[in-house]
């Protein structure tokens, strides 16, 4: 139970990350490849946040009565997964208005519908 504890965070990650996968993977309609996406998203983010983690740290501001900077918690994981949250909401607001202008040109969010009617 101790090992569940420790790992819980790195265990959702790779469960967001392979679910978000195969919902790429095997799923054929537009919505859910884009929904897949961001699951796959949302377990990296996970995951960098949870190597960063720190069981019972501290947050990384230096002031007189600082304690050891080995229970500080690791800031440059939670700024690159800010940075990365804002360029997967970019890039998941416009994989919809592709997804929208797509099903407006072929009447279909089915990729091998649209991939027959390309020729």
């Amino acid at each position: 139970m101790d090992f569940l504890n420790n790992y819980i965070y790195y265990i959702g990650a790779f469960g967001l990350f392979f679910i978000g996968l195969y919902t790429m993977l095997i799923k054929k309609n537009l919505i859910k490849i884009i929904i897949g996406l961001t699951l796959l998203d949302s377990g990296i983010y996970l995951f960098f946040v949870a190597v960063g983690y720190l069981h019972k740290g501290t947050a990384p501001i230096i002031s007189g009565h600082s304690p050891a900077s080995e229970k500080m918690v690791d800031p440059v994981p939670q700024a690159l997964i800010l940075t990365a949250i804002v360029i997967g909401v970019s890039i998941l607001a416009l994989a919809l208005s592709l997804a929208v202008k797509l099903y407006q040109h072929y009447h279909t969010l089915n990729i091998k519908n649209i991939k027959e009617l390309k020729w």
